[in-house]
């Protein structure tokens, strides 16, 4: 009793609902194995000492002769056998490695006879007799047997008998897959957002979970398998989840890889088990995730035959799913980015019913999903998810998670008191670009050619009407590259037009063409310039029929399946249509040269203004691109005056790792990230 209170008896373990897929309580066989162990330990103790005393085997006349000279100090006399211990003063002569004990076999009868044991007492040494039964010398030589066996039998056997399912194979063939509850579960649709489709298209399934019988009433079959198809970060796995989660079933998940180990076998008997359970916890969901590391075609290894252990693996997954009944209430859903090398018969009727593809999220979809990470952390006021929306075209749900993680990161480390949009903006740039490299210095001479190279390209962006406007331009170097000029796209593109591919090609070539006429060299700093404008090109005159010489025809190299799983390309057009696609290539590249060109030449007086602007301020946004291109002055203080200023206002704070802290009113009028030291 507690303060009147009756303290609540303790509930009985044993009496636990176990959650499946947990391994059982121990019972008390840990009990017989530590038993087991001491024993073990026991015989091999004896069995090093005796190995420790090993004993010298003399015969019976040298024994004679050691007795008659006084070394032998006691004697153990047994039936068939004797045992002796040398005298100290004995061994003194002697090499010290020799042994002190001594062993000498007798006759039968001998020890019994009248002058053995009066030779004995004459010369003093003292005798005892030791009866051996000969059930005991028997069962000194089984003891060791026996533990071996007992070992064998409890840590091996007794293991393979007690893994359920899993047969020889023991632990090995135990499902090592995740199961969630539906006490545990806690992702719905409502964390779900930027495939509406998706969402809809699984709907019936939950319906069926919670309510199988209503199929069932005229004879439908709902599908056994669900194969979910998307790039990368798409949600593929969080869908899955709250599949589980509205359908309040237990989840079990597990990963392609999981199944495959260094025995053979493995993976087939864990197939079997994870089915096992499943069954047994109906209704529920197995979630089958990077399903290709186990589902890719069959024939196509180096072994080439069954005894590949991946080919025996998906055999036990299409055995597996064709034994569903319809009332199993068991729903399979996988999950790749590779649906092209699946094997067939994973994706037909009757396995993989249905595939759901789950896109990257367009501009309404980008829009939900960064309002769902945006409810975890304080946004400021000044922050516009509308816009991050549009500058984040061909980002996944897994990018836009990073962009406010970043973010809340960033601000968290400035001791902000909530996320400012130019957090969002640099933690954007962070994620597809990679890191500000601040502290990489750049002479006058290399900074003035990046300030031409991106002026180039922002002001033929700015001037060209069929291309994206202008976001953001900067000289900072970040991740690979020394610049770079970020656009901003009005709306989400489904294809491309000829004129907005076009567009792109000499925006990619403004750089180039303006440290050709300004800076009076060129650099190899317009590699990736040149790389991403002959792929376009090339794909406007193979793959999208944009060459009015070769017409609406096709010439992209054709995918082969080849050995070992791997596509090879094979080019199906001759070598002299080979030499007039280089030449229309040529010819819109060589046409988009002399375009910008001349355009960069019609404006220059506005491109030494961007690059000017770029060497003082280092970072401008659309707004300040346009202004400086309709011939406005910019003023705005830079960032070298802005941290001077506040220098002499109030002395740096020390932080506690004993560095310099960043102040608020440093940061006002940036729009960018910071800039490198001394560049200013």
């Amino acid at each position: 009793m507690t303060n009147g209170r009756e303290t609540p008896p303790s509930p009985d373990r044993r009496n636990r609902p176990r959650v499946p897929g947990t391994p059982p309580p121990r019972g008390p066989r840990s009990m017989y194995s530590w038993i087991l162990l001491l024993m073990l330990a026991g015989m091999l103790f004896l069995m090093l000492k005796d190995v420790g005393q090993r004993a010298e085997v003399i015969d019976m006349t040298e024994f004679r002769q050691r007795i008659r000279n006084r070394e032998v100090k006691q004697v153990v006399v047994m039936d068939a056998s004797l045992e002796g211990e040398m005298k100290p003063e004995a061994m003194a002569g002697k090499d010290p490695k020799s042994p002190a004990q001594f062993k000498v076999e007798l006759g039968d009868g001998v020890a019994e006879q009248e002058w053995f044991v009066r030779l004995l007492d004459e010369c003093g040494v003292h005798w005892s007799y030791k009866r051996e039964s000969g059930l005991w010398q028997m069962f000194r030589l089984i003891l060791p047997w026996l533990l071996i066996l007992a070992v064998m039998y409890f840590f091996i056997f007794r293991q393979f008998k007690g893994a359920s399912g899993a047969g020889m194979l023991g632990s090995f063939g135990r499902s090592r897959h995740r199961v969630t509850t539906r006490e545990q579960s806690k992702v719905t649709f409502a964390n779900v957002a930027g495939i509406d489709e998706a969402k809809e298209e699984v709907q019936e399934i939950i319906l069926f979970l919670r309510n199988p019988k209503k199929f069932q009433r005229l004879g439908g079959r709902i599908p056994r398998g669900i194969l979910l198809i998307g790039e990368p970060g798409c949600g593929k796995t969080l869908l899955a989840k709250a599949i589980a989660g509205e359908a309040d079933v237990p989840f079990f998940s597990i990963s392609g890889s999981d199944f495959v180990e260094m025995f053979v076998g493995v993976g087939a008997s864990r197939v079997r088990d994870l089915f096992k359970q499943a069954k047994d916890n109906s209704p529920c969901i197995i979630f089958l995730d990077e399903i290709d590391a186990v589902g890719r075609k069959r024939g196509t290894s180096i072994a080439g035959g069954g005894h590949d252990e991946r080919e025996q693996t998906l055999n036990a997954i299409l055995v597996e799913m064709d034994g569903f009944e319809t009332d199993d209430q068991v729903i399979v859903i996988a999950a790749t980015n590779r649906p092209d090398v699946l094997d067939r018969a994973l994706t037909r009727p009757g396995r993989f019913d249905r595939q759901i593809f789950v896109p990257l999220p367009d501009l309404k979809g980008r829009m939900e999903i960064l309002k769902v990470h945006a409810k975890k952390v304080r946004m400021g006021p000044d922050v516009d998810l509308h816009r991050m929306a549009r500058g984040t075209p061909m980002f996944s749900g897994a990018d836009l998670e990073a962009i406010i993680n970043e973010a809340a990161l960033a601000a968290t480390l400035a001791e902000k008191d909530y996320i400012e949009m130019a957090d969002l903006e640099e933690a954007r740039d962070k994620v597809r670009w990679g890191r500000a490299r601040r502290s990489r210095m750049i002479d006058d001479k290399e900074k003035e050619a990046i300030a031409v190279h991106e002026s180039g390209h922002a002001l033929v962006q700015s001037l060209l009407e069929d291309a994206d406007p202008v976001h953001k331009v900067s000289i900072i170097p970040r991740g690979h590259m020394g610049g770079a000029t970020f656009s901003l796209p009005e709306k989400d593109r489904t294809m491309y037009t000829k004129r907005f591919c076009l567009a792109m090609i000499r925006v990619t070539f403004g750089g180039r063409v303006a440290e050709e006429l300004f800076c009076g060299d060129i650099s190899s700093g317009a590699q990736g310039d040149i790389q991403q404008a002959t792929e376009l090109a090339r794909r406007m005159v193979m793959d999208w029929g944009m060459s009015e010489k070769l017409g609406f025809v096709r010439y992209g190299a054709e995918e082969m399946p080849a050995m070992f799983g791997e596509m090879m390309l094979g080019r199906e057009y001759s070598d002299r249509t080979a030499e007039t696609i280089d030449n229309e290539i040529k010819i819109i590249m060589d046409a988009a040269y002399a375009e910008v060109k001349t355009l960069l030449q019609e404006h220059r007086e506005q491109l030494i203004m961007l690059k000017e602007a770029l060497v003082k301020y280092e970072t401008l946004d659309g707004e300040e691109v346009q202004q400086i291109i309709s011939g406005r002055k910019l003023d705005k203080p830079t960032v070298g005056d802005l941290l001077a200023a506040e220098q002499k206002r109030t002395p740096p704070a020390k932080t506690a790792e004993g560095g310099v802290a960043r102040t608020e009113s440093a940061r006002n009028g940036l729009t960018g990230p910071m800039p490198q030291p001394g560049m200013g």
